[in-house]
């Protein structure tokens, strides 16, 4: 008790001396204030202006210089993972940006050209798994059509048109695409990539729907293309089986957040041709093919319900898709740009560190120029990935990462050892060399591990950065070792 009294009165008697000191610098600075101002108000006006306006100014530099230290800057939010349609304003703006920083916007052009060509043209796409029957669809609505179908399956290795028309005469395209889920590498992406350009799929199955065909549809509503689902090979079924499973079509596609009306699943048969073996009256088999009659006429109908419905609208929901596709594009050339560029950069900062290291002659030089180096290797590489930080999350970082190079010096100036002695000629090399190249390794770790960050996160956390530098340090190394062996032997060389 008498202990807890003798707190309480000490942080009392602190409370006065603080008022006391407060209350005293006070009365000081609103004397020396006054006194300030009746004798520049006593002098010429001149004198007045220009005493105020540099008070101004050095409020004006104090209020920026701890905005700068302490306030994180706000990050332009990145349109493309904005959940906003984007215009084509929008997109062409971004690939003028991205094309005048050196990044390569031709496969996001060539889709926008693409969208161009196909302005005035409907397209369907007829899309599913393969030996789904899209081909045979697409022979039975078009006959004349060279339409290549082949009874093991699989038979559309590339894009394909056909023309059809309508009940009103309107002239519409019909695409044949891969199948997806096939073994053939690359065919379900330019499926996918084909049926985003479309302006209806038409997504055709014979029976309950798979798990990669469900992915499909979820990526297809994704972009919000206009979808009818195809049960083909109906005859294969009753009608109350029919019945069950267009329904279970439509849960399926309820399930994953799509609305689709009921008259947007129908059952067709593609017809073609089909062996049937029949049996003589001595026995005998025989193995003989007949042809199927194609039952079709419901989807006729729903793709011209679906044309006269939605009229207009599929043009701009076509237009948004590919949009996104296009930003895709880009979004995947800006990926690499900055991989190429951040390569740069931490090999321009390894350089850098080594040299640096070679070139200190006293202690604690060392530390200085390599705290230079990697605040501004730390600032171009979150500059390159958009990132703003404050630079008290530079320092953190670079003080957090520091700690830690502390533990993996030691190994860095071992992988560093054996690095050199792997060249041939260089035998026992002298420390100094061994030491830079400890550096050299560390700063390509650090910056290896930030990019890793940056990519992950779009911005600059010091502790994450930290923790993946130092979990990362060690494959870094042994993955470095050589590079960075043969610029310190060239450094040294010079």
């Amino acid at each position: 008790m008498k202990l807890d009294r003798f707190i309480r009165v000490a942080i009392a008697v602190v409370i006065l001396l603080v008022f006391i000191v407060a209350t005293g610098a006070l009365l000081f600075i609103s004397e020396a204030a006054l006194n300030v101002w009746d004798r520049l108000k006593a002098g010429p006006p001149i004198l007045l202006y220009a005493y105020v306006g540099i008070m101004v100014l050095l409020a004006i530099t104090a209020v920026w210089l701890i905005w700068r230290l302490v306030i994180r800057r706000q990050i332009a939010p990145n349109k493309k993972f904005s959940s906003e349609p984007l215009s084509q304003a929008d997109i062409e703006a971004r690939l003028r940006e991205a094309e005048a920083a050196g990044i390569d916007v031709s496969h996001a052009q060539a889709e926008l050209k693409e969208l161009a060509s196909r302005k005035d043209t409907v397209h369907l796409c007829f899309f599913g798994e393969v030996s789904s029957g899209k081909s045979s669809l697409i022979k039975a609505l078009v006959p004349e059509a060279n339409v290549v179908v082949d009874v093991v399956g699989g038979s559309t290795h590339n894009i394909r048109h056909y023309r059809w028309r309508d009940d009103s005469g309107a002239e519409i395209l019909l695409t044949d695409v891969p199948g997806i889920g096939g073994h053939e590498e690359g065919l379900t992406n330019i499926a996918v990539e084909e049926a985003t350009r479309a302006n209806v799929v038409l997504f055709v199955c014979d029976s309950d729907l798979t798990r990669s065909e469900v992915v499909s549809i979820k990526s297809l509503l994704e972009f919000d293309k206009p979808l009818v689902i195809v049960l083909n090979k109906a005859d294969r079924y009753t009608a109350e089986e029919q019945a069950v499973l267009m329904q279970t079509l439509l849960q399926r596609i309820d399930d994953i957040g799509g609305q689709l009306d009921r008259d947007h699943v129908v059952a067709v048969s593609a017809g073609g041709e089909v062996d049937v073996i029949e049996r003589g009256s001595g026995g005998d088999e025989t193995r003989t093919r007949r042809t199927r009659p194609a039952d079709i006429g419901v989807l006729v109908v729903a793709i011209n319900r679906l044309l006269t419905r939605e009229g207009a609208s599929l043009d701009v929901r076509r237009e948004r898709a590919v949009f996104r596709m296009a930003a895709a594009r880009l979004a995947e050339a800006e990926g690499e740009y900055r991989l190429q560029r951040s390569e740069q950069v931490i090999r321009s900062s390894t350089r850098k560190a080594i040299i640096g290291a070679l070139a200190a002659i006293s202690p604690g030089t060392d530390i200085v120029i390599q705290g230079f180096i990697g605040t501004a290797m730390t600032q171009q590489l979150c500059k390159l990935y958009g990132a703003a930080p404050r630079d008290l999350d530079i320092e953190e970082f670079l003080s957090l990462s520091q700690s830690r190079v502390g533990r993996a010096l030691p190994l860095s100036l071992a992988v560093a050892g054996n690095g050199l002695k792997a060249f041939p000629g260089i035998g026992t090399v002298a420390g100094g060399l061994v030491h830079a190249v400890a550096y050299g390794l560390i700063f390509d770790a650090l910056g290896r591990s930030l990019v890793l960050t940056l990519s992950r996160h779009g911005e600059l956390l010091p502790e994450v950065a930290a923790k993946e530098f130092e979990e990362g340090i060690s494959e870094h190394l042994e993955a470095g070792v050589r590079r960075v062996a043969k610029m310190a032997l060239a450094e040294k060389a010079d």
